[in-house]
């Protein structure tokens, strides 16, 4: 700043004069108040400074004392005067002390600088007449330097082209800033579209590509940073899930050969259990036939009066195991029928309670020939059931049979009926038998299967013969009537079988047509299956003739 201002000041580029501070009548103050203050705080630290100085010139005139200097305290000699402080608008430098800015024309903004020339030794040259300067030169001791202003210089620069100045730089830094932030989006704009923009458009094409069943293609980025490794991770995982593809293609050809066979043999295995079930069903007439002739004849013969007793045991034991066998064909062609979807439904209205009664009674006998207590217990006020009553009387006989022959003498048997709050019937048969081990109670229903565990010393097969068709049988007529059959056992204590059956029926035997046409529709495709291709056959298994 100082040394733009000795250039222009040198050029006459601005108004400037020099202001004395000595006081003289001569001497006219600045009109403005803190210019004022300005130049009368110089001059008196001008006239403290001299007034000093020349008493110290005295003092060592008086002593004789050449050459030597005394120092005046700092407190005296450099005392100076409280300088106001300038308004905060006032500009300072190490070379300009004292600035002070006013605006004495409301129409033009000028800007004041006010420059004290300090006192040096080589001013004494020029300024012979400055006041006091006889008496610094006859006290030959060096004035200090920088310390004593004696001038003032005042600049008047008009703030106009300062204002023009700060105007123009403000603009020029905008349009810089403006540009300098559009040419950082366009940089950023280029960097996002090649560095991040690109390798994720390739990625995503890739992806597409894959997406539609070209699964060779493979991503290639060659950037050297996190998108070459992320490209390189998606080849990874792409080759892998390719290779559990072609397993998993592998593993469902070999599932569906393995399925297609089954299917065949589903269905061989099917038409013979059909063709098995339509035969017993028509061999009825022709097993019964024959073991009716049987049974009438041993009893014919055993009421002969001439044949000895030898002989009519003989006859005997031939009506008993003629009725045995015809007891076991009826529960086959039974099941059968029930298999083969044969068995009618006869609905009709019966009171259930008078049913239970009546087939207790039938089997007392037999109860009574092994002391065993049988109880029946029927709700009063049972309203008429709308069921097939033979099949419920043959349910409740073949859970009877069971009871009887596995509760030892002196047991209990105890019959219940029971109407539900969903309108459905309760028949349960409880008993103090033998019970059924835990192990079995998953068979217990299966056809030709009897519990094989032992109870002490004895066999329950062997103890208690027969075939294992009852409950089996029991089970598909529960079904057959829209119910079920369940029960609870404890081996040594007894066991409880309960069957629950709607109390009213509607609809029969809708449930087996339901059943053969999902049984037809599932052979048809399967046996359409069987015709494609390259479908691996199976050689047809022999069926053996019942």
């Amino acid at each position: 700043m100082a040394a733009e201002l000795a250039r222009d000041l040198q050029t006459q580029k601005y108004d400037w004069k020099i202001l004395s501070l000595e006081e003289t009548p001569s001497t006219e103050l600045p009109a403005n108040e803190e210019e004022r203050a300005i130049l009368l705080q110089l001059q008196a630290k001008l006239q403290t400074q001299m007034k000093t100085h020349s008493h110290r010139a005295e003092l060592d005139t008086a002593e004789d004392v050449a050459g030597t200097g005394l120092t005046p305290p700092a407190a005296n000699l450099n005392a100076e005067l409280p300088v106001a402080t300038p308004p905060s608008s006032a500009r300072s430098s190490p070379e300009i002390q004292v600035v002070y800015k006013f605006q004495p024309v409301p129409s033009e903004e000028k800007i004041y600088y006010y420059q004290p020339v300090y006192w040096k030794e080589s001013c004494g040259r020029c300024h012979l007449g400055f006041e006091g300067f006889d008496a610094f030169s006859r006290a030959d001791m060096p004035l200090d330097q920088g310390k004593l202003p004696f001038r003032v210089v005042k600049v008047d620069i008009s703030d106009r082209e300062t204002q023009q100045a700060i105007t123009w730089n403000r603009a020029l830094l905008t349009a810089i800033g403006i540009l300098t932030v559009f040419l950082a989006m366009v940089i950023l704009y280029v960097i996002i579209r090649y560095v991040v923009v690109k390798p994720l458009k390739h990625l995503r094409d890739v992806s597409e590509e894959i997406s539609r069943g070209n699964t060779q293609l493979r991503a290639e980025i060659a950037t050297n940073d996190e998108f070459e490794e992320l490209a390189s991770a998606f080849n990874r995982m792409l080759r892998h899930l390719t290779e559990a593809q072609d397993e998993l293609r592998q593993v469902n050809a070999d599932l569906d050969a393995k399925v297609d066979q089954l299917a065949q043999l589903n269905m061989q295995l099917y038409e013979m259990n059909r063709l098995k079930s339509d035969f017993l069903a028509n061999m009825s007439h022709e097993l019964r036939t024959p073991l009716n002739s049987i049974i009438g004849f041993s009893e014919i013969l055993g009421g002969i009066d001439t044949l000895s007793d030898k002989q009519k045991r003989y006859a005997q034991n031939i009506q008993k195991s003629g009725r045995l066998l015809l007891d076991l064909i009826n529960d086959i062609l039974d099941l059968a029928k029930i298999e083969a979807g044969k068995m009618d439904v006869r609905l009709s209205e019966f009171r259930i309670g008078a049913v239970v009664t009546a087939q207790c009674d039938m089997v007392r006998g037999l109860s009574e020939e092994k002391n065993i207590d049988l109880i029946c217990q029927v709700e009063p006020d049972l309203p008429v059931m709308y069921q097939d009553q033979s099949k419920i009387q043959q349910v409740l006989i073949n859970m009877l049979s069971n009871a009887i022959k596995f509760t030892p003498e002196g047991g209990r048997i105890t019959v219940s009926v029971s109407r539900s709050a969903d309108d459905r019937l309760i028949l349960s048969v409880a008993d103090t038998g033998v019970g059924i081990p835990e192990e079995d109670h998953e068979i217990i229903f299966e056809k030709f299967r009897q519990s094989s565990q032992t109870v002490g010393d004895r066999n329950l097969t062997r103890e208690y013969s027969g075939t294992g068709l009852g409950l089996s049988i029991v089970k598909e007529l529960c079904k057959l009537l829209g119910g079920e059959i369940t029960f609870v056992s404890e081996l040594g204590r007894g066991s409880t079988f309960t069957v629950t059956v709607p109390w009213v029926l509607p609809h029969p035997g809708s449930r087996h047509s339901a059943i053969d046409s999902q049984l037809d529709e599932i052979v048809e495709t399967q046996r359409l299956a069987a015709q494609r291709p390259g479908t691996p056959r199976l050689a047809p298994v022999a069926a053996s003739t019942p």
